[in-house]
C-alpha cells in the first residue's frame, strides 16, 4: 500500500493547531503535511523495514547518548519546517544548543528542521517522492541527510549547496562534521 495524498486546499486549509489536533486524535496514523497543504497518510511499514528502521534509530541514539551534544528522534516525531510542511523523518538528530535556544514545548512538534535527517525507503515508497522529501529537508535547513534505499542497494547523501552523492552498496556512512565520530554500520540495514 502506498501513501494516500489528499489535496485539501482550497476547500479546507488546516491551521497548525488543527493539524496538530488531527494527529493527536489519530495517533495510529502517520500523518504529514506538505508546504502546499496536502495531507499525507502513510501506511505502516512491513516488518523488514520496521526492523531496519529500529536498528538505524538505535545506532544513532547510542551515538547521541555517548556524544551528549544533541538528541535523537524516531519516525513518530513531527517537525514543522520553515516552509510550513510538517514532516517526520525516519530518524533525526538536533543539537542541544539549538534546542536550548528555541526552548520548544515538548508536547508539540519541533518548530524547526533537524540538523540531520534520514529516510529509509520502504517497499511502498516511491523513490522520487522520498528524494523530493530529502531535498525539502535540505532546502529547509537540514545540514546532512541520508536516503537509504535497500531496494537499489544504495545511499544518497544530501548536503546544502552540493549535488547529491550516490553510493552503491556502502558498508558504512560517516556523520561528517554534523555528527562528529558517528559511523553508521549499514550491516542489517542496507542488506
Amino acid at each position: 500500500m502506498t501513501a494516500l495524498i489528499f489535496n485539501l486546499s482550497p476547500t479546507i486549509e488546516l491551521t497548525d493547531e488543527q493539524f496538530f489536533q488531527l494527529c493527536q486524535n489519530n495517533r495510529d496514523l502517520r500523518l504529514e503535511r506538505t508546504a502546499e497543504g496536502e495531507l499525507i497518510i502513510m501506511p505502516p511499514t512491513g516488518w523488514e523495514s520496521g526492523n531496519r528502521n529500529s536498528k538505524l534509530t538505535q545506532r544513532l541514539g547510542n551515538w547521541a547518548d555517548a556524544d551528549g551534544t544533541g538528541l535523537t528522534f524516531d519516525s513518530s516525531t513531527g517537525f514543522k519546517l520553515p516552509n510550513g510542511a510538517n514532516r517526520s523523518p525516519d530518524a533525526s538528530w538536533v543539537s542541544q544548543e539549538r534546542l536550548e535556544a528555541l526552548n520548544p514545548d515538548p508536547a508539540r512538534f519541533l518548530p524547526m528542521a533537524p540538523d540531520f535527517a534520514v529516510e529509509l525507503r520502504s517497499a511502498s515508497d516511491s523513490l522520487k517522492s522520498v528524494q523530493e522529501k530529502m531535498q525539502e529537508y535540505i532546502d529547509n535547513g537540514v545540514r546532512l541527510g541520508w536516503l537509504i534505499d535497500p531496494q537499489n542497494q544504495q545511499v544518497e547523501i544530501y548536503r546544502p549547496g552540493q549535488d547529491v552523492e550516490v553510493l552503491q552498496s556502502p558498508t558504512s556512512l560517516s556523520g561528517e562534521n554534523v555528527l562528529p565520530g558517528f559511523v553508521l554500520d549499514l550491516t542489517q540495514i542496507l542488506s
